[in-house]
């Protein structure tokens, strides 16, 4: 008879995402995560295969909890320009955090690719939705000239998700809002 799992998936999934968020995939091994999870060997291969298996299910943990909320908060935003300027503050405020460990999907793709196929395609999704959510603001924006009519909004939300991924990797380098956030009123200049 097979043995019922004795944790919690999605809460050993979530500290696998801050552990691996902190110290990159490859510095943190099986044994780190096993004694941080609190869980056997045995019992992460049989729940998510290997390392790997872990590491996918926590990226995409990430994108349904941290990104997905990035995106309702946007959407739910009344003016374009404020909504897009807390979007991208509040990525920044997250990735300073502790002493700059930066943003998850960019610290993946920086780690990872281009070997990595399965990190490609999550991470790839999760940039896909964040510039389809931007376009559609920008979009509503423009119709309500808000921003110039002469921006595509698919070509601004480009920019603007293109800006916001060197900004988190700048936050691994100085990890300091007041530096950081300034950065973002010049992007939002090229709305005008």
């Amino acid at each position: 008879m097979a043995r019922t799992r004795e944790f919690d998936t999605e809460a050993v999934v979530s500290r696998a995402m801050d552990l691996f968020w902190t110290r990159g995939y490859e510095a943190t091994s099986v044994r780190d995560l096993t004694q941080h999870l609190g869980i056997g060997q045995g019992s992460l291969y049989a729940a998510f295969g290997d390392k790997d298996g872990l590491y996918r299910a926590a990226l995409e943990h990430y994108r349904t909890t941290l990104a997905a909320a990035a995106l309702r908060d946007l959407e739910e935003g009344a003016d374009a320009r404020a909504a897009i300027r807390a979007l991208l503050t509040e990525r920044v405020r997250i990735a300073v955090r502790d002493d700059g460990r930066g943003c998850l999907a960019v610290n993946a793709v920086c780690e990872r690719l281009p070997q990595d196929a399965a990190t490609r395609r999550v991470v790839r999704d999760m940039q896909d939705a964040t510039r389809e959510a931007l376009a559609e603001v920008l979009r509503a924006a423009r119709e309500r000239g808000e921003i110039a009519a002469r921006h595509d909004p698919h070509t601004a939300a480009a920019f603007l998700v293109t800006f916001l991924n060197g900004l988190l990797v700048s936050s691994k380098i100085t990890p300091d809002t007041s530096t950081l956030e300034p950065l973002v009123e010049i992007a939002l200049t090229a709305l005008d």
